[in-house]
């Protein structure tokens, strides 16, 4: 009798810290992108303020996200040697402080420089703002990684595919949230400068290309827009980089690395330490043979590639060119991409749920229809009229939003059912390198296409449609492909060696 109260204890307990952990890093996550994804609605003001295009901005974006995908892979690899909670908490403690720096670059550009506008100036600020950027997202890397290490070792296998898909909400969450507090930022804060005309041309000069294709009153609206919140920039940096300071805190408070170290005992099949070498030497030919060389892998990397170009172009552009291109307030415009992220958390869902229901497993097949639905929105959205109610027009784009995140979340369970759970995480890190080479496209060349007259928001809505297109054959390519790879001799050897540890535990 006591056995079982004593048994009956444990399962509450470990119930208990398996969802801790799961909200505590959804949370933890989540504040990441607060402190990530905050520039793109820094931009508009930045430009008007400053004068820096859109193409300097993009490339930064573009050499960042690169980075940011190199740090993800190698932080992958050190994840399954560090405590995930530390891990975690130090990688956000640094976004933090660069944040609250990226507030402070225009006065700390000022002081050095010795004035506060001019080629010089600005120079210096691309500068800065470029080593920040770079910093941040090295290490922006130390997010996932050790969420994904730490859900490992508190969900067993069998639950593991339910729980990430709850977890991979934090994505849409953190998104949203950012966009609602960043809209408001920009649409609320500031110091109000209407009356001076000096500083009206500027914004004026700084902006005529944004202006270009407004009618005259909406143009002078945004410029006082502009005005009344001169200096918004700052607090979209400085705010959210508070709140990722006390995420620091939740983190180490909140979560604990394993089991063991709460008094609990681990899953059965959890990895040993001290592999001989002849273990190291087996790991790594199956790593080389069934993740690296495997065309599946590298198939789904391509059509990840596609679907992030689509994905961050709204997320990295979406408050500019709304307010460019169809004219919204920032505050409309931040809520849009808020829409956006959201309907994007009902979309990764349902994916989640066709895919298990209709589709058997087979999240390629969801993966085609989802991509059909992006390229539809995102066509309805560029070639109707351009005096259809912009409110429909968001509809649209938002809508795109539900179907682009369905792949999204589905790539990597795709390729994690293909190389087994001996590969999954070295898959998903070469997925995740790849599709963060996308930024290239949808940050620096979307930059100059949108700088660019002759093609403008308009060219670049065109060029994310052909993208849809090519991302809907890469993942058709897979039509036929089994649901998973389990039905392999190496894959029935690995799950006799994890029931046999099971058994043993």
């Amino acid at each position: 009798m006591a056995q079982n109260s004593s048994v009956k204890k444990t399962k509450h307990s470990f119930s208990y810290w398996q969802w801790r952990t799961i909200f505590g890093t959804m949370i933890g996550y989540a504040i990441f992108y607060f402190v990530r994804k905050n520039l793109s609605f820094a931009i508009p003001g930045l430009t008007a303020e400053y004068g820096i295009s859109k193409a300097s901005f993009g490339a930064l974006i573009a050499i960042v996200s690169l980075i940011y995908g190199i740090s993800k892979l190698i932080n992958g690899f050190l994840a399954d040697r560090t405590n995930g909670r530390w891990h975690m908490a130090i990688g956000l403690s640094v976004c933090s402080i660069a944040n609250f720096i990226f507030g402070a670059g225009a006065l700390i550009c000022a002081y050095f420089v010795g004035a506060d506008y001019g080629k010089e100036f600005v120079t210096a600020l691309i500068v800065l703002f470029g080593v920040l950027l770079i910093v941040n997202n090295i290490f922006q890397g130390c997010g996932f990684p050790p969420c994904n290490r730490l859900m490992t070792h508190w969900v067993p296998p069998h639950e593991l595919s339910t729980k990430m898909s709850i977890w991979n909400t934090s994505h849409s969450i953190g998104a949203f949230v950012a966009a609602v507090l960043c809209g408001f930022i920009m649409g609320h804060m500031g110091t109000d400068e209407t009356a001076n005309n000096e500083l009206r041309a500027r914004i004026v000069e700084n902006t005529k290309d944004a202006t270009a294709a407004m009618d005259p009153t909406q143009a002078t609206n945004y410029v006082n827009n502009l005005l009344e919140h001169f200096g918004a920039w700052q607090w979209a940096f400085w705010i959210p980089a508070a709140i990722a300071a006390v995420g620091v805190i939740f983190i180490i408070v909140t979560l604990r690395d394993t089991p063991k170290s709460v008094g609990l005992p681990e899953l059965p099949g959890s990895v040993k330490t001290g592999k001989s070498p002849e273990d190291k030497q087996a790991h790594r030919k199956f790593i080389m043979e069934h993740v690296i060389k495997n065309k599946i892998v590298w198939i789904l990397a391509l059509g990840d590639f596609f679907v992030y170009i689509v994905r961050m172009a709204v997320l990295d552009w979406g408050p500019t060119f709304l307010q460019e291109s169809r004219g919204l307030s920032p505050t409309l415009a931040a809520t849009v991409v808020a829409m956006f992220e959201i309907f994007g958390v009902i979309g990764m869902l349902t994916a989640g749920l066709i895919t298990d229901k209709l589709f058997k497993g087979r999240g390629q097949r969801t993966s085609v229809f989802c991509m059909l639905g992006v390229i539809l929105f995102v066509a309805a959205f560029c070639f109707f009229p351009a005096e259809t109610d912009p409110l429909i027009l968001c509809i649209f784009l938002i809508c795109a939003g539900f179907f682009v995140y369905g792949p999204q979340a589905l790539i990597g369970v795709i390729a994690s059912n293909q190389v087994t759970r001996r590969g999954a995480s070295s898959a998903n890190g070469i997925i995740g390198f790849v599709s963060y080479i996308a930024p290239i496209v949808s940050a620096f060349v979307f930059g100059l296409l949108a700088d660019n007259p002759s093609c403008g928001w308009e060219g670049v809505f065109k060029i994310m449609i052909l993208v849809g297109v090519a991302g809907m054959i890469t993942m058709a390519t897979l039509w036929k492909l089994k649901a998973d790879a389990y039905e392999t001799d190496e894959s029935k050897i690995e799950t006799a060696e994890l029931n046999e540890d099971s058994n043993d535990d």
